[in-house]
């Protein structure tokens, strides 16, 4: 191998390197199904949230995990206690939100017309 094809190789190799990991604009993304501090809420190719509803403690941590299928979330009826939206075309990615306060939070996917679910939290 010459001397040029190996710094390409390195250079290539370390690019790659640099697209994993860190965080984007909706939270704390990591890799899909992979459950965050709290509970998994899945966003199906089924046009499903899974489980539903899901009944959490105050003050955990409820990661969506959206799969192949594009996703989002919108919850119904915002108010202080809401946690902000995942709003766009979300694949491949998970996103965490907090939930502090007692209530059902009902949210749904703006790309997906009768895809709803719900938080319960205690």
């Amino acid at each position: 191998m010459s001397r040029n094809t190996q710094i390409l190789s390195a250079s290539f190799i370390l690019a790659l390197a640099a697209c994993g990991g860190g965080t984007g604009p909706y939270g704390n993304p990591s890799n899909p199904g992979n459950p965050g501090n709290g509970t998994t809420v899945a966003a199906t190719a089924g046009l499903t949230f899974s489980p539903n509803p899901l009944t959490i403690n105050s003050g955990e941590i409820v990661t969506f995990a959206f799969g192949t299928v594009a996703h989002n979330v919108t919850f119904d009826a915002p108010n202080a206690a809401t946690p902000a939206d995942i709003p766009g075309n979300n694949a491949n990615i998970s996103v965490d939100r907090t939930f502090t306060t007692s209530g059902t939070y009902r949210f749904h996917c703006t790309i997906h017309p009768g895809m709803a679910g719900s938080i319960v939290v205690r």
